[in-house]
Parts: C-alpha cells; structure tokens; sequence
C-alpha cells in the first residue's frame, strides 16, 4: 500500500505541499512568538560584547582558524609530491580545531541560565509575559548569532581556497533569476521595514515578508544554478565550491547541536564553571573520535556507531570533500530539537516547583 501512494505522483505531491504547509505554519509561529521576544534576543546577544569571555574565545577561535589556513595555504602553494586535494579537510580535520572548537559552546552557553539562577533574576524572567519555549529560542537564537559571527571573518579565507577570480556579470534573466533578485529584494525591503518605527502588525508582516523573501531567493536561486544555461553572475574557481558550501552548512548545524546540548546542562545547574565542565564532558562524546581512534574493521557495528556520532569523521570524510550525508544532517538536528524541548521542560519543572 505505502508503495503504490509513492508511486502515486499526484498522491506524493500532495503529501509534500500538506507537510510544506505544516512546517510553514510552525516556521511562521515561531517567528512571531519570537518577535514578542526580540528585547529577550537583543539583551542576551549584547550581553556577549560585554563578557571578556566572548573576546577571548573570538581572539582564540580567529588566531587558531588563521594558523590552520596559513599551513592549508602552504600546502595549495607547495611544489613536489607535497600538496593537499581538499582544502577545507586540511582545515577542519586538524586535531587542533576540533580541540579549539570543544570549548567554544560550553563557554558561550554557561552563562544562559546558570547565571540567571545565581544572581536570583530567573523567577523575574519566569513572571515575564513570555512563555517558556519563547525564553529558550531566544536566548538559543541568541548564542547562535553569536556562534555564526565567530565565522565571519573566515570568509575571506575563501576566495583564495576556492582560486576564486573577478566575477563575470550577464544578462541572464530567466525566470529562476528573477525569483531570485526579487527574493533578495523582498528581504531587504522587510528588514528596512523593520527598523522604522511602526506598529507591531507592520513589523510582523516584515518579519513574514523576510521569511518569504528569503525562501523564494533560496529556492530561486538554486533552480537558477542548476537549471538555467547562463547565470546572472559568474565567479570563475580554480577549485570547486562545494566542499566549502557543504563544510559551513555542517559547521552551522553541528554548532547548533553542541550549543542546544550547552543551553540545556546550563538549565540545570546553578555554577557556570560546572556547567561549562558537564558541557564539555558530554560534548566530548561527539568528537572522541578525533582524538582516539581504535584499530577495528570499518565493516563493525562499533566502528559504523563510532562513526555515527563522531562530529569530526563527519567533516574529514564528507562535508569537506563536498558530500552532504542526510545522516549527520538528522543527527545534529534531533539533537538540537531534544535539547531543547528538554530545556523547555526543564523551566516548565521549576515553575512548577
């Protein structure tokens, strides 16, 4: 029976717009309830500019991603059998990295709920006219920003990685390419919206406007690149983008696992220093393997397990060569999500208490 509904086009169209609509509806939900929170998001993402904490993780992060791109740059540069096919394994495949990286999200989400707990200020956020789910998203959303930022400057390391040239603008308007300029457009116009001074019905149509802005310049610019003959714009590389393409989107969802697993042990406890420790005790599960790699046969049930939930083996052997693995993808999701319904729960136990 599930066989013939697959087979089934119409049936399996259907299906697919009735789960689009659903998780529109969710996405438009949460936008809004996170709206209502937006001073929540603003004082918990400024909260991280005035920490010397947040600095010195900056400082570290940028000194230690610069190191890593000086020897990758040596290796792309290097003459004789020396030499390195994909740039970003080299990167994101060091030890040093992922040594680095263990200790960002503990130090970014000790302070979340830890902090409100010590100082007493949780019972006022409880009494706030917000609801649970919104608290956590917003301070989730917060560290997230935050956690994205650290990556920014490392853009500039790509037009070198990629051998990048001057980009070749044409008139390729098509119709992908203009769903494309005029989901960008759309986005633009609803953050300028956003920042003038209106009511809240037009700031929340701005913020649905954003989310549909930016759905259609995803959408339409990937049909754009891959379905269309000539691009609006091209930028000729030496290598191909897709390992780092592949190598961000991992680095974005596997933060978030590790910040959601951060935000919740920060709920429990009243100590950042502890919280900080159980973080990084529990984070180290995920990247064991990094540093300890027994002699087994790949074929195993432990190595294939070992490998499931080994964040590193995830980027050496797939996002940076370009292959993007539906099963880490689902991995760092159902983390993420769990985490934080358990923190919901976790502020629901102690209003109750």
């Amino acid at each position: 029976m599930f066989a013939d509904i697959v087979a089934n086009p119409w049936v399996a169209l259907t299906a697919l717009a009735v789960l689009s609509l659903a998780a529109l509806g969710v996405a438009i939900y949460l936008i809004i309830g996170l709206f209502q929170a937006r001073s929540l998001i603003r004082r918990e993402f400024s909260a991280y500019f005035l920490s010397p904490i947040a600095y010195v993780v900056l400082v570290v992060f940028l000194a230690v991603t610069g190191h890593l791109f000086y020897l990758t740059l040596e290796q792309l540069t290097a003459s004789g059998p020396k030499g390195v096919e994909f740039p970003m394994q080299l990167m994101l495949g060091d030890e040093k990295f992922w040594l680095v990286f263990l200790f960002i999200p503990p130090l970014l989400t000790m302070r979340l709920f830890a902090e409100e707990r010590s100082t007493g200020t949780l019972e006022m956020l409880m009494t706030a006219p917000l609801k649970d789910w919104q608290v956590v998203l917003s301070k989730f959303l917060a560290c997230f920003a935050f956690y994205l930022l650290l990556w920014v400057p490392t853009l500039a390391y790509l037009p070198i990685l990629m051998d990048a040239r001057q980009p070749i603008f044409q008139p390729a308007w098509t119709p992908y390419s203009i769903a494309a300029v005029a989901g960008v457009g759309a986005v633009v116009f609803g953050f300028l919206l956003a920042l003038l001074r209106f009511g809240t019905s037009v700031r929340i149509a701005s913020v649905v406007l954003i989310l549909a802005g930016a759905a259609t310049a995803i959408a339409g610019g990937w049909a754009h690149y891959h379905w269309d003959a000539q691009h609006l714009v091209e930028i000729p590389t030496g290598i191909d983008p897709m390992p780092v393409v592949s190598s961000y989107l991992g680095l974005a969802l596997a933060g978030a696992m590790f910040l959601a697993l951060g935000l919740f042990i920060s709920s429990l406890v009243r100590s950042q220093m502890v919280a900080a420790l159980i973080t990084l005790v529990l984070s180290l599960g995920f990247v064991l393997a990094a540093f300890w790699r027994p002699d087994m046969d790949p074929g195993s049930t432990t190595y294939q397990v070992l490998y499931f939930f080994s964040v590193p083996l995830h980027f050496s052997r797939d996002f940076s060569r370009g292959l993007i693995d539906s099963r880490h993808l689902i991995l760092y999701a159902s983390v993420a999500v769990f985490c934080l319904f358990l923190t919901v729960r976790s502020l629901e136990s102690r209003r109750w208490r």
